[in-house]
């Protein structure tokens, strides 16, 4: 790296809800045997957000967690970065919301990014130049999404919820990235929210086909310009919007390039990263970060000085191809306890619940509403009064 700094991820977390739905109770709705979706999708059950929790609580609840464990100087905090599709306010940044109620210093830029599932990798891209520039910094980055396709459309068990915040300094402690990656860019419609609709629209098949273009497009790119193969990676994490996904992109990947691994040595390669976003289910922009959690928190082997690949891709479509190296310390400063026991906790819906859950909406008008008050983290919406958003501690 530039002036032999190592820069990366210091610290990271994710938050989710305390609701989920078992995707088995969403099968047999369907009139479908109970494991369908389990072998279909890959995923098991789907996080829920309760009325009164939206990206904004999400995200601050990760964000307040990476605080906590970085043991972090507030004023060294430069930017807040929140990467979001399914943003709160067409003008007002989410993160604004978040500044405050993690404190923040007031002099922190803070601003809101989107593209799709890729708004989080287009953020650290971001942070690693400022903070090249000045070492002294750090930059909070906060993904937080709401994954919303309908009750009964085809895209139904593939949604969810989640946040993930990580904090991005020179000499980090987890994660020290490489300079190089591969991108890739196409105008495509395979996934899109025009905003006058609340859920997105999506053509499955087209999706999943660029999904797999775009990885090996990045995939040449990367290779290109840094003569590194594939076998020189330990474990790879992959964007998730399902489970399955990850198995046919990896499986892609190294046919492209000819290998002998046998189908056992492929999954042992990203098979730990994929076990929270199988309770959770997509959380778009968080998705692939919390994999990368996923990883930490549950490889069976020490991942010190690993080397990592990271794939990222947002619909529309631009994706990313990158790398980093496991630092000697990382499992000094996670979070396992906090996430599995967040995960294990939850509150498991029936399916009415489920239904008043996603057909909760706030009053249009804009008027004064109190909102019903759920299990939440630690803050919560409050109410919408003159068509503002109130948020505090739950």
């Amino acid at each position: 790296m530039e002036n032999d700094i190592n820069i990366g991820i210091d610290a990271i977390s994710f938050y989710s809800s305390n609701y989920f739905i078992d995707l088995g109770t969403i099968a047999e709705q369907n009139d479908l045997e109970r494991d369908y979706y389990y072998k279909r999708v890959g995923q098991e059950k789907m996080a829920i957000l309760p009325p009164g929790e939206d990206v904004v609580t999400m995200g601050a609840n990760a964000a307040r967690q990476v605080l906590e464990q970085a043991d972090v100087n507030i004023e060294s905090i430069s930017a807040l970065i929140f990467a979001t599709e399914s943003g709160i306010d067409q003008s007002k940044s989410a993160g604004i919301y978040v500044h405050r109620l993690v404190g923040l210093s007031k002099h922190c830029r803070v601003f809101e990014i989107k593209q799709a599932c890729y708004g989080a990798t287009a953020g650290l891209q971001m942070a690693l130049n400022q903070i090249r520039q000045n070492p002294e910094e750090k930059v909070l980055i906060v993904a937080s999404d709401v994954v919303r396709y309908g009750i009964g459309t085809p895209g139904e068990q593939t949604q969810g919820c989640g946040a993930m915040a990580m904090l991005i300094s020179a000499n980090p402690r987890i994660l020290a990235l490489d300079s190089q990656s591969g991108y890739y860019t196409e105008d495509a419609m395979d996934f899109w929210r025009p905003n006058y609709r609340e859920e997105a629209l999506v053509d499955g098949k087209l999706s999943v086909r660029l999904y797999i273009k775009s990885l090996l497009e990045c995939w040449n790119h990367y290779r290109d310009k840094t003569n590194i193969n594939l076998s020189e990676f330990h474990h790879f994490c992959y964007h998730l919007p399902f489970i399955r996904m990850a198995e046919m992109a990896h499986s892609r990947l190294f046919k492209s390039e000819k290998t002998n691994l046998s189908g056992g040595e492929l999954k042992n390669q990203y098979s730990d990263s994929l076990f929270y976003n199988r309770l959770i289910g997509n959380s778009y922009t968080a998705s692939m970060y919390i994999a990368f959690i996923s990883l930490l928190d549950n490889s069976k082997s020490n991942l010190a000085n690993k080397q990592i690949a990271f794939f990222s891709y947002g619909s529309g479509c631009m994706a990313e191809f990158f790398s980093g190296t496991i630092l000697p310390e990382y499992d000094q400063v996670l979070l396992k306890n906090i996430h599995q026991k967040l995960l294990g906790d939850r509150t498991e819906l029936n399916y009415d619940t489920y239904l008043e859950f996603q057909n909760f909406n706030l009053p249009e008008n804009g008027q004064k509403f109190t909102v019903p008050n759920f299990d939440v983290g630690l803050y919560r919406m409050t109410e919408l009064n003159c068509h503002k958003r109130i948020y505090d501690h739950a």
